[in-house]
């Protein structure tokens, strides 16, 4: 397999380590939207969320407040903002599942938008019994 964080997650690429478990693995992003940008990762390769076993997800899940926290405190930020991209569109740009854990001053300027739309009348109820439908 070919995948980066795969590589460092086996050791064969050095990272900045954060933390370390039996099957996660936290280290500073390479490519930081602010200092202290932390990626946080299964060290079992799963492309997006859904593809992910539940107890690895609980596991990463209960990794996320104390890493967040540890970034949050020692960057001395006023926030952080808990990413997931799931898939290209989404903005995933390498294919293994990771959460940012990205530390924020008050106007930074990183994410100044929020592109948020409204449904038309009667769509939300659409919406909503397609996905309800693939539970």
């Amino acid at each position: 397999m070919d995948c980066i964080f795969c590589k460092i997650a086996a050791g064969q690429i050095p990272c900045e380590k954060i933390y370390e478990d039996e099957n996660v693995l936290a280290f500073l992003d390479i490519g930081p939207l602010s200092e202290g940008h932390t990626l946080v990762i299964p060290k079992q390769h799963f492309t997006k969320i859904h593809e992910c076993p539940a107890q690895l997800l609980a596991q990463i899940g209960s990794v996320l407040p104390k890493v967040a926290g540890a970034v949050f405190k020692g960057m001395t930020s006023d926030g952080y903002n808990v990413l997931c991209n799931n898939g290209k569109a989404a903005g995933q740009l390498v294919e293994h599942i990771h959460f940012h854990i990205i530390p924020r001053i008050a106007g930074d300027g990183v994410f100044t938008q929020w592109p948020a739309k409204k449904y038309q009348p009667g769509k939300v109820e659409k919406i909503s019994e397609k996905i309800r439908a693939k539970l």
